[in-house]
């Protein structure tokens, strides 16, 4: 006969389950239970148990992390496991067309959204109607403000660290740094008017005929070979003249504007000081791209494209620089009586190889206080003959066309002649700096106008053909006012920076904007530094020169 133990059962009579835990389960672990979590199967093989994703959860603990004492751990190493079957298989027909059913099925579930909003608009109270109106408004605001995709986000190129105009050496020492925040406060009103010490070149007359051209009747532009003179400070023979006697501070035109509109500015660019004695020389370096225009500069997304592209910065400024060569010299009567100053060009030496551009130098003088007295050498491009037939001295600036796509968005074929003021909107925007610069410029000069030339590219991918699509003048006082260029701050920006540079000690300094800082610093850098080899090579020549004079003396 069998033989039946019974188990022993554990009598609980003040609760419910065993009253103590027996020696065989007292070292296993313990999960928690709460008695409001559903129980499911006992085990389920299959993985699909609930194929309703709501339900996924419906039987888990409401302990959460519960159960992960129990999980299954494989310690063996997969590390070499491989995919022998790599190839991509292919979707069955009733597949392929999902994703864009999905879109499809989302823009007409958004567009039906939308449609109910409007309806339920229309069925609003006026206050409900004011607060909706309120809600979408900041609603725009934001997207306006943060992006109004960030997929869009994702899909611009990110803005890159532009490279400095030049390389700053180690045994370089910042000697000052001026930030743009502060320098756009200083103001230094009540200038007198500049005196004339000189005049020299010759000017053709401006055609009129130019200023009759519209995108309907386009012209040309034409390729002019003309000698263009860009000579610094110190080679110039007449400042070498007029420093033995006039002024302690020496500059351009060109290097003056720089300074006074540097607040504007956005990319790097440099200015060599040399203090001798108690004067100052502003100059230029021998091959820096000083001289050269810069393209959409200010705008929101300034041109990025690197390497060989006709759109890239540098090829830009070239491209902008050939044209206001060309278009300066295209629009003036060539071949007909000229404008004579005082003195003939100083730069128009007869070896030249072909015919100097029109342009004539007005030397002039300007007190700044403190026995601050400063030289500039000013540009006149061309004369134009008045309504009271008057001469008229003017300065010719192009500005360009690339791609409209790429610069504001304003097609010049189609708005200059009906919206002329929104063009040139947009290129005050994006071109803020070079427009200043072009207008104390003529400032600076005494210009009675300033004459503004549109030139496009005849095609987009082609940047060595363009067309002139009109003309427009300002008076440079007028002009100042409209693109709020405040005179006061440049001369004080000017000011600040010749004083600073006085309480050096002698020697070469080196003035730069930041490539990636609105700020500008103040380099002390040896004498020889950016020396060229034919300086070296006319010194040593020289130098030679005495020496064989000496050696001759004592044989006479």
């Amino acid at each position: 006969m069998a033989h039946f133990v019974p188990p022993q059962i554990q009598e609980n009579p003040n609760g419910w389950g065993p009253s103590a835990i027996p020696d065989q389960f007292k070292d296993m672990p313990y999960q928690p239970f709460s008695k409001g979590d559903r129980l499911g199967k006992v085990s389920d093989w299959t993985g699909a148990t609930y194929q309703d994703k709501r339900y996924l959860g419906k039987y888990n603990s409401a302990f959460g992390g519960s159960g992960s004492q129990y999980a299954y751990y494989h310690e063996e190493d997969e590390s070499s496991f491989q995919l022998v079957d790599t190839a991509r298989t292919q979707k069955p027909l009733y597949q392929r067309g999902r994703r864009l059913f999905n879109q499809n099925k989302q823009r007409r579930e958004r567009e039906r959204r939308q449609q109910q909003a409007q309806t339920s608009m229309q069925a609003l109270s006026k206050t409900h109607k004011n607060r909706e109106r309120d809600r979408q408004r900041q609603l725009r605001k934001w997207q306006k403000q943060f992006g109004r995709n960030t997929q869009d986000n994702r899909n611009k190129a990110p803005i890159k660290n532009r490279d400095a105009s030049v390389q700053v050496r180690d045994s370089w020492a910042v000697v000052e740094e001026m930030d743009f925040p502060r320098l756009a406060k200083l103001s230094l009103p009540s200038i007198e008017e500049p005196k004339d010490l000189t005049t020299c070149g010759l000017l053709e007359l401006y055609d009129k005929t130019y200023d009759r051209v519209t995108t309907k009747s386009e012209r040309r532009l034409k390729r002019i070979n003309r000698i263009f003179h860009k000579v610094t400070t110190t080679d110039d023979p007449v400042i070498r003249q007029l420093a033995k006697t006039e002024g302690n501070v020496f500059a351009t035109d060109t290097i003056l504007a720089t300074l006074m509109c540097c607040t504007r500015s956005v990319y790097s660019w440099d200015i060599i000081v040399q203090r001798v004695g108690k004067k100052l020389f502003f100059d230029k370096r021998d091959d820096s791209d000083f001289d050269l225009l810069t393209v959409s500069e200010t705008a929101t997304e300034p041109p990025q494209e690197e390497g060989n592209s006709i759109n890239s910065p540098r090829n830009l400024a070239l491209e902008a620089t050939y044209i206001n060569h060309n278009f300066s010299q295209q629009v003036l009567k060539a071949g007909e009586e000229k404008f004579k100053f005082e003195k003939p060009n100083p730069f128009g030496q007869a070896e030249d190889e072909g015919e100097v551009a029109s342009v004539g130098y007005r030397y002039r003088k300007w007190e700044l206080g403190n026995d601050i007295t400063l030289i500039c050498r000013c540009e006149h491009d061309a004369v134009m003959t008045g309504p009271n037939g008057e001469n008229q001295f003017i300065n010719v600036k192009a500005l360009n066309e690339w791609d409209s796509r790429f610069c504001g968005g304003v097609d010049w074929r189609t708005k200059l002649d009906s919206q002329r003021g929104a063009v040139l909107a947009t290129e005050l925007k994006n071109n803020s700096c070079k427009l200043a610069k072009w207008t104390v410029c003529a400032l600076l000069a005494g210009s009675d106008q300033i004459k503004f030339g549109y030139v496009s590219r005849l095609h987009l991918r082609d940047s060595a053909k363009h067309v002139i699509l009109g003309t427009q003048q300002f008076k440079p006082n007028e002009f100042a006012n409209q693109i709020n260029l405040n005179m006061d701050n440049g001369w004080g920006l000017l000011r600040c920076i010749v004083d600073t540079c006085m309480k050096l000690k002698e020697g070469k300094y080196l003035i730069m904007k930041d490539p990636n800082k609105p700020m500008i610093r103040i380099y002390d850098i040896p004498d020889d530094t950016f020396e060229t080899d034919e300086d070296d090579d006319s010194d040593s020549s020289e130098e030679e020169e005495e020496s064989d004079q000496e050696e001759d003396e004592p044989e006479k």
